[in-house]
């Protein structure tokens, strides 16, 4: 079905009733009906109650039994990656190096006028030949023009020789291999450096535009884009920004990773945060772990920042009132950031560093002393859910990377919720697919039962979660006062789960007075963004609904 997005209309907000479906609200479990004003919830309540608004609005929606929650909050994307990914060039479907070497062939037959090819979500480690393409095949299915194609994790890439011959001292930076093995690093960082130079600004912003509509298209309302001078460019960043004040759709708050905290802040953004390297991946073998990779012998990965480095960054971004933020996969990355934190605390005091509420993405690799610090200080852990659905299991690939007993470690979401550490889902597209039901459907039925939680915790650190990540604890569910950020659904009826299976794990009893969910059972169809609407005002409507 095709997607539309109307053009923006900046302050024009209507008074509009919904009624006659089912609004997910703590304000009201049995809730029907909502009215919408200036921008923010006015009213939930019943079908009854409705006909007392229905004279004194702009429009009423009758949503014919449809279901209305608040907007999802992505809070980890690449946005402009993601739109290459959706416009161009994508492997992720490729299940052999041959399949991938003929997806290659027909882009680049399909784009002789472009100056770059560029593509994403090659996964070697599912293919048969256990193999990345080399450099010469890929000379050869391009006809010698510059390509850059990045790792399902983005941490590592295969390029063509005219590429490298874009990068002046290419084959003296760490990571280069001449070949065989796909780029990491610095040869990575000045690869994609140069990749992204060559795009044309056309180029670019057709792809953000393309990544913000399919978003709204599935019912996400924010987007927490990740940017730094290692991901993307200054211009990219600031010039996304500048497309999601002039233009609808999903709103953007932007992060950029970088130890200068005075040119995020000129940048925009709201942190120096987001992907500040820690260390890198583990599908690339460069996510730092205090034991070696059981598939690569003497091997730990590659440490990015030391301890006193994130602590006085940490004190950095707080006394300068931005968020600070890391990427850390590893175990031993994420206990130097922890380490960093607490001494940033020791200097600045804890209660101001958990009123900053600096965040972590990825987070991983935790242990027990990991997750109480994260607590005590206040950190916010941004995860992927999907990453589990992707790469967990005994024969996924955190078990070939780590051996099965420590890939039944990760991602634990239940312990983190216990602790009372605050979660944030997004989904690091185009690492994972823009799909946040499927996320929440990934964290509910997590492949090590023990992490797994209920799709009602799920749901919220998807949406309000999000909110509270960026700082604001009056968003991201539908009750009086909050922003109108929310999206219509089609789905079938609404239960309620239980994350153990020692009790009933689906209820229907409307006695039990929690909102209900879609069923997000594995194979049950999720469901369909019929609207999107971000503070008061329409950014995605089905067509034909």
């Amino acid at each position: 079905m095709s997607e539309s997005m109307p053009p923006a209309s900046p302050g024009e907000h209507r008074t509009v009733l919904l009624r006659g479906g089912e609004v997910h609200s703590p304000a009201d479990p049995f809730a029907t009906a909502m009215v919408v004003e200036r921008g923010h919830v006015a009213w939930v309540g019943s079908e009854g109650a409705a006909d007392a608004f229905a004279s004194g609005v702009d429009e009423v929606v009758d949503l014919e039994g449809a279901l209305v929650t608040p907007a999802f909050v992505d809070a980890h994307v690449h946005t402009t990656a993601t739109g290459f990914a959706l416009t161009g060039l994508d492997l992720s479907s490729a299940a052999s190096l041959a399949e991938a070497a003929e997806l290659i062939r027909a882009h680049a037959a399909a784009r002789p006028g472009d100056r770059i090819l560029i593509g994403h979500g090659w996964d070697a480690s599912r293919w048969p030949e256990r193999r990345p393409l080399t450099r010469a095949e890929l000379d050869e299915l391009t006809g010698d023009r510059p390509l850059y194609l990045t790792r399902i994790d983005v941490h590592s890439a295969v390029v063509t020789t005219a590429l490298l011959d874009l990068v002046p001292g290419i084959r003296d930076l760490d990571g280069f291999h001449d070949g065989q093995r796909p780029l990491t690093g610095d040869a990575h960082h000045a690869v994609r450096a140069a990749a992204f130079a060559a795009v044309s600004p056309l180029q670019r912003t057709e792809a953000q535009r393309a990544a913000r509509l399919r978003a709204a298209s599935l019912g996400i309302g924010t987007l927490h884009e990740c940017g730094g001078p290692q991901i993307s460019s200054e211009e990219d960043f600031t010039g996304l920004l500048d497309l999601a004040r002039e233009e609808a759709g999903p709103r953007v708050v932007g992060y950029w990773a970088d130890l200068d905290v005075e040119r995020a802040r000129a940048l925009g953004a709201l942190g120096a945060a987001g992907d500040l390297f820690a260390d890198g991946s583990l599908g690339s073998h460069t996510a730092c772990l205090h034991e070696p990779y059981a598939d690569h012998a003497g091997h730990s990965g590659s440490a990015h920042l030391d301890a006193a480095t994130i602590a006085l960054h940490v004190v950095a971004c707080t006394e300068a009132g931005l968020q600070a933020g890391f990427h850390a996969i590893g175990d031993a990355a994420v206990a130097a950031v922890v380490e960093g934190v607490r001494a940033a605390a020791e200097k600045l005091g804890l209660a101001r560093i958990r009123a900053a509420r600096h965040r972590v993405e990825h987070v991983e690799m935790l242990t027990p002393e990991t997750i109480a610090a994260f607590a005590e200080l206040g950190l916010t852990a941004s995860v992927q859910p999907a990453f589990d659905a992707l790469w967990g299991g005994e024969e996924g690939m955190y078990a070939d990377r780590l051996g099965v007993a420590r890939a039944r470690t990760l991602n634990p979401y239940a312990a983190l919720l216990r602790a009372g550490v605050p979660l944030a889902f997004g989904s690091d597209s185009p690492v994972t697919p823009l799909d946040p039901w499927g996320t929440v459907r990934a964290a509910a039925f997590h492949r090590t039962p023990e992490h797994r939680i209920s799709a009602r915790a799920a749901f919220t650190a998807h949406t309000r979660g999000g909110w509270r990540a960026v700082g604001r604890d009056d968003a991201g569910t539908l009750v009086p006062g909050a922003p109108a950020d929310y999206a219509v659904w089609r789905t079938e009826e609404l239960v309620v789960q239980a994350p153990d299976d020692r009790v009933a794990r689906w209820s229907t009893d409307p006695r039990s007075g929690t909102p209900g969910l879609p069923d997000l059972s594995p194979g049950v169809d999720l469901p369909l963004c019929l609207r999107t609407v971000v503070y008061g005002q329409t950014v995605f409507v089905r067509p034909n609904d």
